[in-house]
């Protein structure tokens, strides 16, 4: 295989070219680390880096025997989740220094699988918020989201292949499309979230990101244990689904860059999609969105009770108003809360009897300018509350220049069928 360039190529494109043998682990890991040498000083987005523990690594995989479907391939992990050997600070300088006893379980299963953890990535504070110092690799003078923005930022640059990240209201979905990569959240409780620094029971998921479909199929199939994500990314072929063109009622906040590429992919997809149509969400669900910020809001103060009661001070003040507004939810209330998001996710499920997928707008817009704050996830915050399986899809720019797509939805538990039909819709997206 082409060896030029080893850090810009498709994770899926590396693992074959390692599980060959035609590429050596600590070639690509040197690439890698080349690039971060070249540009981290600008993008920022690790907090803790250890080439040399990588590099040994990558040299041991070479002379050993093929460990799994991630053999030899870098991987950026969101300092949101534990790791044995590496400080996780959680974003905070409450956990500055703190060296967790073992990996959690994403880390854990995709080191089994051959991965070799290049670096800790930066996440906003506890995954809300309040920024780190990433900057947008696009320009670095743009926010490149939160709170994953280090995943998104590292594969954005090519200084990783793939990267681990979180969504509890847009944290995956919102960096990859301001950083033009593709994201993946899975199906809610599909992926242990065992040794991740929890905010919200209901709404936390672990997911990654890549720069193909395929890529982040490959990832996907050792979260998930899924060997249908991994014969996705071996052979993507697919047939033309049927997609329902969803414009959610928060409409109105997409911007002209935004309403451009809608356009645009309605133009591309019409002619060879198995069906194409507008569709709107069923009536009386104007209330999603507030009600995914009040269940986070609640569990969220329960979920950090130990900083709240122990370091209230130094915590942001943002972070401080989430947990007072928590705070002061009942329980009761609460409880009603996630009997009316179990209604909403059978009224929403049904529209999948109809359409394979929903196409959504994923942002606003381009990545907002100035890195004091990380954008709005309000087009994310629904399908997040409902627990239902995301895709970013890149394929454009805006007034800016800077990475402008749309999201795919699917039904509950059909990552397959999702990915299958995000493949189909992303080749065609990118002519």
């Amino acid at each position: 295989m082409n060896t030029d360039r080893l850090n810009r190529l498709d994770a899926w494109q590396l693992a074959q070219g390692l599980a060959r043998r035609e590429l050596r682990a600590e070639d690509l890991m040197r690439a890698c680390l080349d690039r971060v040498a070249e540009r981290e000083g600008e993008v920022h987005a690790f907090a803790h880096l250890d080439p040399d523990t990588a590099l040994a690594q990558a040299r041991a995989l070479d002379g050993g025997a093929l460990q799994g479907p991630l053999h030899g391939l870098p991987l950026g992990v969101k300092d949101l989740f534990d790791t044995a050997g590496l400080p996780t600070g959680y974003g905070s300088p409450l956990y500055a220094g703190h060296r967790p006893a073992a990996d959690a379980a994403a880390v854990a299963l995709c080191r089994e699988a051959g991965a070799v953890v290049a670096g800790k990535t930066v996440t906003t504070e506890f995954a809300y918020f309040h920024p780190g110092p990433t900057a947008n690799p696009h320009h670095l003078g743009h926010t490149p989201g939160g709170s994953s923005s280090g995943s998104a930022a590292a594969v954005a640059d090519g200084m990783l292949p793939l990267a681990l990240g979180t969504q509890t209201a847009g944290s995956i979905i919102r960096p990859a499309a301001y950083c033009g990569v593709v994201g993946y959240k899975p199906s809610w409780g599909r992926v242990s979230r065992a040794g991740v620094k929890s905010l919200s029971e209901t709404l936390d998921t672990v997911g990654g990101f890549g720069r193909s479909v395929r890529d982040v199929a490959l990832l996907g199939s050792v979260l998930l244990g899924d060997a249908r994500l991994a014969a996705l990314a071996h052979d993507p072929a697919g047939q033309a689904p049927r997609i329902g063109m969803c414009r959610t009622p928060q409409w109105a906040q997409a911007d002209a860059d935004t309403q451009a590429a809608w356009s645009a992919a309605a133009r591309a997809l019409s002619p060879q999609a198995a069906e194409l149509a507008e569709v709107a969400l069923p009536d009386g669900l104007g209330d999603l969105i507030e009600l995914q910020k009040q269940v986070m809001a609640f569990e969220t103060a329960r979920a950090l009770s130990h900083e709240r009661v122990h370091h209230r001070d130094r915590l942001s003040e943002r972070l401080r108003t989430l947990l007072d507004e928590g705070l002061a939810m009942a329980g009761a209330d609460h409880t009603a809360r996630l009997i009316r998001r179990a209604q909403a996710r059978h009224s929403v499920g049904a529209l999948f009897d109809r359409w394979d997928v929903l196409l959504a707008p994923s942002a606003t817009g381009e990545a907002p300018a100035g890195l004091t704050a990380t954008g709005d996830p309000v087009f994310c915050r629904t399908w997040t509350l409902l627990g239902l399986p995301c895709v970013h899809l890149p394929f454009t720019r805006g007034r800016l220049g800077l990475p402008v797509g749309l999201q795919l939805i699917g039904r509950w538990g059909h990552d397959h069928q999702l990915l299958s039909a995000a493949h189909w819709v992303h080749q065609r997206l990118l002519g």
